[in-house]
């Protein structure tokens, strides 16, 4: 017997959903026939068979959650095969190019920890029988016996709440990646929130607020470079390192209807606002059909959340490790301002910048948003790019 193994499908990708199977025991295969589809936090990837073979036992159902290294497919083969050969480098979708050293952050905003599969469940047979007969979704129940053993209590508690409320839905993909990358950020990040508000009033109807956003961030780093870069914290050993990076790979936050995504726009301080825009058309476009690389979804030095293009004044937006700062943009206002003693009606945007205590000064990050402000507050003709 031989095993076909969840490959390594890209840095940070830890697990994947089990989407569709398009074999199942019994059939024989070819080499490069496709075996099944999963789910990543970053995109559907179709999985092809390394060898020829009949499929003896398919590992999981659709909706499981598989870690890399762990078995999918057991094959009967037919004589020698490249298995083993390709097993070796652990990928059978080809070697993922990896840019410059980057850390495994991204998001797309993580998954909830490791996919737990059913037998690693802590239960008996018989409560594991009770939550079949109630149909209960084992792997959704919390155990609060021993070492986390789940109880009888814990599976009738969960058969109530499931007849009462309807099932809970299992997060999955990329709702199952943010969960795990807010976690992270929760438990590591020491954040605090500077908000304050830029004079727009001289911005044209159709001004491209994304772009002013991106080279405001690019202007600001380049004032007060410490919040571009990564900052790696060990606590309990005591080892902390600050990274400062002189290329600003700047994350942009994207709302699709299957969740956040941050892919990252490259070099955003030495290239024009046309090449900008449609670098940045690009990559929206890419993660709308899910087809975006995993690697331009790594690497990010600092990012900008523009939520006031759906809706919001000012936020606390979450800075994820191994990144020290992200800018929050609220929807523009207007609003009574004041100039030369005379009042008007102006238009300012709302931001809100957070920043890693741990890594970053209240001053260098109150100079880095006066940067900031002092960009977006620019006359479009003055603006040096």
């Amino acid at each position: 017997m031989r095993y076909f193994r969840l490959p390594d499908l890209g840095e940070g990708l830890a697990d994947a959903d089990i989407v569709e199977w398009h074999v199942k025991a019994g059939d024989t295969v070819a080499v490069d026939q496709l075996l099944l589809s999963v789910e990543t936090a970053k995109a559907i990837v179709e999985l092809p068979s390394p060898c020829a073979g009949v499929v003896s036992h398919c590992f999981g159902e659709p909706g499981d959650t598989v870690n890399t290294g762990e078995p999918l497919v057991e094959f009967v083969q037919d004589g020698s095969s490249a298995l083993a050969s390709r097993e070796d480098n652990g990928s059978v979708v080809g070697e993922m190019p990896v840019a410059r050293e980057r850390s495994d952050d991204h998001f797309v905003i993580g998954k909830g920890g490791p996919g737990i599969s059913a037998d690693r469940v802590r239960v008996t047979p018989s409560v594991r029988a009770l939550a079949r007969r109630l149909n209960v979704d084992i792997q959704q129940v919390s155990g609060s016996g021993p070492h986390g053993r789940i109880t009888a209590d814990d599976v009738e508690k969960a058969g109530r709440l499931d007849q009462q409320l309807g099932q809970g839905e299992r997060l999955t993909g990329v709702r199952k990646s943010m969960a795990r990358t807010m976690a992270q950020a929760h438990a590591q990040v020491v954040p605090v929130t500077l908000f304050d508000e830029a004079d727009v009033s001289h911005w044209d109807a159709g001004e491209d607020v994304s772009i002013r956003l991106v080279q405001a961030i690019a202007a600001g780093c380049v004032a007060v470079p410490d919040l571009n870069g990564w900052f790696h914290g060990d606590e309990q050993h005591q080892q902390m390192t600050r990274r400062l990076i002189s290329q600003i790979d700047l994350g942009i936050a994207v709302d699709t209807p299957q969740g956040l995504f941050v892919p990252v726009l490259r070099d955003v301080g030495s290239r024009s606002a046309d090449d900008l825009r449609a670098g940045l058309d690009r990559l929206k476009a890419d993660v709308r059909k899910r087809t975006i690389p995993p690697q331009e979804m790594q690497g990010a030095t600092i990012t900008l959340s523009n939520y006031g293009a759906i809706a919001g004044r000012y936020g606390t937006p979450v800075v994820v490790p191994p990144t020290m700062a992200i800018l929050g943009a609220g929807r523009v206002l207007e609003k009574p301002l004041c100039a030369m003693g005379e009042l008007f009606a102006g238009k300012v945007l709302p931001l809100s910048l957070t920043f890693d205590h741990r890594a970053v000064t209240g001053g260098e990050a109150s100079r880095f948003l006066a940067a900031v402000i002092t960009d977006l507050q620019k006359e479009p003709d003055l603006i040096d790019r």
